[in-house]
C-alpha cells in the first residue's frame, strides 16, 4: 500500500512539472510601438488595444488555471501524507512531504514571471485619452437598477439622479481590488473626499461565489463608508459592461456615464518607466464638482475578470 501511495505520489508531481513549463516567452507579445488611446481617432491603436487587453484577459486565465491545477494537486498530496501517517508509514510520508516543498517551490519559480509578465502589459496598456477627441464623444446613459447590499439596505440609480455616482467593481479576492483597501485606502479616501460634494460612492460585487458574510466581514475590517452591493447574478455587472476589478463608472448628475475604466494609471502601484500615477476616478470628481467637462472619458480598466456565473 506505501509503495503504491509513493508511486501516485511521484506520477503527480511529473505531471504538475509538466503543467507548469509555462513561461512569458510563450505569450504573445504586444506590437512595438502598439499605444491605444480610445480616442477613435487611430483605428490601428483602437486594434492595438484591444488585442492588447486580449493577451492581458488570455494570460489571467491561464495563470489562473495553473494556479487551481497547483491547489488541487497539493490537496490530493496531503490527502496521501495524511494516509501514509495513519498507516505509519513514515519513510512514505516524509517522501511525499518533501516532494509538495519541491512542487511548491517550482510552482513559485514558473508562475512568478507569468505574474510580473501580465503586470507589465497592463501598465503599458494605461494611457489617458487626448483631449482632441473629447468633443465629438457622447455620454452614454447610465442604466437604471436595482440592488440590495449586502447589509439588507435597496439602491436604486433612479433614486440618485441629481447626484453624482460612482460604481466600482469589487472582488475581495483579486489582488488588484485588494491593493486599494489593503495596501491603499484609495476607494475609501475618494468616498470620504467628496462625501459631501453630491458624490454617493457604490461597490458593487458580481463575483458569483461571493458570500455576504464575507462582504460583511471586509466591509467592517475596512470601515467603509460606502455600502457593497449584492450583484451576484452578474446582471448589472453585464448590464454596464464591467470587465475588471476594480472597474470605475463615474456618472454625472443627468444620468450619464462621463468616465469608464481604470481607477488610476498605476496597476498594483506600478506604473511606465517616466510616468506618474493619474488617479482618472479622483480626476473625473474634481472636475464634475467644479461645474468642468470631464477630460477623461475612458481609459481601459486592469484587474481580475469579473468572474460572473456561467
Amino acid at each position: 500500500m506505501t509503495r503504491n501511495l509513493l508511486s501516485v505520489a511521484v506520477l503527480m508531481g511529473l505531471s504538475v512539472c509538466v503543467g507548469l513549463a509555462l513561461t512569458p516567452a510563450a505569450i504573445a507579445q504586444p506590437g512595438e510601438g502598439a499605444r491605444p488611446d480610445g480616442s477613435g481617432e487611430d483605428p490601428a491603436a483602437r486594434l492595438a488595444a484591444v488585442q492588447q487587453q486580449q493577451q492581458i484577459n488570455e494570460l489571467e486565465q491561464r495563470i489562473e488555471s495553473v494556479k487551481k491545477e497547483h491547489q488541487q494537486l497539493i490537496a490530493e498530496l496531503r490527502s496521501l501524507h495524511q494516509v501514509a501517517l495513519k498507516e505509519q508509514a513514515q519513510e512514505t510520508a516524509g517522501t511525499v512531504e518533501k516532494l509538495i516543498t519541491k512542487l511548491q517551490s517550482s510552482f513559485q519559480e514558473k508562475v512568478g514571471p507569468l505574474e510580473r509578465e501580465h503586470q507589465r502589459l497592463q501598465i503599458a496598456a494605461r494611457v489617458r485619452v487626448p483631449r482632441a477627441g473629447r468633443a465629438e464623444r457622447q455620454a452614454r446613459q447610465a442604466p437604471d437598477f436595482t440592488l440590495n447590499s449586502f447589509d439588507g439596505r435597496t439602491f436604486s440609480l433612479s433614486d440618485l439622479k441629481g447626484k453624482i455616482v460612482v460604481l466600482e467593481w469589487v472582488n475581495m479576492e483579486c489582488p488588484f481590488s485588494r491593493y486599494h483597501y489593503e495596501t491603499k485606502s484609495t476607494m475609501a479616501d475618494l468616498a470620504k473626499k467628496y462625501k459631501d460634494r453630491n458624490v454617493v460612492w457604490l461597490a458593487v460585487n458580481s463575483t458569483n461565489h461571493t458570500t455576504a458574510e464575507a462582504n460583511l466581514e471586509f466591509a467592517k475590517k475596512h470601515e467603509l463608508p460606502f455600502p457593497i452591493l449584492d450583484d451576484r447574478s452578474g446582471r448589472v455587472g453585464r448590464l454596464y459592461g464591467a470587465k475588471t476589478t476594480p472597474h470605475v463608472f463615474v456618472i454625472d448628475p443627468e444620468g450619464h456615464i462621463v468616465y469608464n475604466g481604470a481607477i488610476d494609471s498605476a496597476p498594483m502601484g506600478k506604473v511606465a518607466e517616466g510616468g506618474q500615477v493619474v488617479n482618472y476616478a479622483d480626476q473625473a470628481l474634481a472636475q464634475l464638482t467644479t461645474g468642468q467637462e470631464v477630460a477623461t472619458a475612458s481609459t481601459p480598466p486592469y484587474g481580475c475578470s469579473v468572474k460572473y456565473p456561467r
